[in-house]
């Protein structure tokens, strides 16, 4: 465990809140409080790819996205509407969140038909998530993004490159009407087959309470499901340099300083959310070391 899920073992939830130094600190005592306090320790699935290239965490101008994170390549390209104009490449902790529900349902039902309207509105309300004004509209956009982009997944092997080409989301009817209300799609979606097939060959269980608490933060999110994906399979301590880090998190930061600068704060948020892990920051980088999986081998989805 970490250094505040000790404060919280030792002085509880008020005491570690009592002794914490800056607001960040305050964030990182709630969200390992609600980890740690977590009785239904319920499960969501991410596609493994996510763990070392992800979406953008900010709108971008650009037309196509691509990420490298060791031997993953992820290509987005941003679709089109009806009039063929692009409606851009999803992007932030929403569409994050969408793909968490889309994705979990998937493997949970073993099916590519995504059950939406009540079932996905409720599930963001549990989130954290509201329904309501500029989170709703922000919603609405990923929901159109994610529907209309293209992608692919680039492993790369000694002896090949594996490729996986598709999109998010095979059928979906949008709504045009902006009144609406919360009608992100209609009554369900299919997921598109090459997707949902390299999904279910490579599912990546996460805490559902732990993305939860760092939701809010994208570059968190990412941060805990790169450890939650690589810290259990590690069998000794593996440097990962500060440039190594930039490249896989670091897109919109001009200069690698000003991201080892702001790199603290998820880093922190995303250690609070995940007990088991053990890992050490200093001037080279971090040191990841072999640690349990936040979710136990007898919790994983079959």
């Amino acid at each position: 465990m970490g250094q505040v899920h000790t404060l919280i073992a030792l002085h509880g939830r008020d005491g570690a809140i009592a002794r914490a130094e800056d607001k960040l600190d305050r964030q990182c005592v709630e969200t390992a409080y609600a980890v740690l306090s977590d009785e239904q320790q319920r499960i969501g699935v991410m596609h493994a790819g996510f763990a070392m290239a992800a979406l953008p965490h900010k709108d971008i101008q650009d037309t196509v996205w691509i990420r490298q994170g060791g031997s993953v390549k992820l290509r987005v390209e941003s679709g089109v509407d009806a009039s063929d104009v692009p409606v851009g490449v999803p992007f932030g902790s929403i569409a994050r969140m969408i793909l968490l529900y889309l994705q979990t349902e998937a493997v949970k039902t073993r099916s590519r038909d995504i059950e939406l309207g009540r079932s996905m509105n409720h599930w963001l309300g549990t989130m954290g998530i509201d329904n309501g004004g500029k989170t709703y509209r922000l919603v609405r956009e990923q929901s159109k993004r994610l529907s209309l982009c293209r992608l692919t997944f680039y492993r790369q092997t000694d002896n090949a490159t594996l490729v996986t080409n598709g999109s998010f989301v095979r059928d979906a009817i949008l709504p045009t009407r902006a009144s609406d209300q919360l009608q992100l799609w209609r009554e369900a979606v299919r997921l598109d087959e090459g997707f949902y097939q390299s999904l279910i060959d490579h599912p990546m269980p996460v805490r559902e309470t732990a993305i939860r608490e760092i939701g809010h933060r994208s570059m968190a999110i990412d941060v805990y499901v790169w450890l939650a994906y690589r810290l259990h399979q590690l069998e000794r301590p593996t440097p990962v340099s500060w440039a190594a880090l930039y490249a896989q998190f670091g897109a919109g930061y001009a200069q690698l300083r000003q991201f080892r600068a702001k790199f603290k704060e998820p880093l922190s948020l995303a250690l609070a959310a995940y007990p088991e892990a053990q890992v050490a920051a200093d001037e080279t980088g971090v040191t990841l070391y072999p640690s349990p999986s936040p979710v136990p081998q007898r919790q994983l989805i079959a």
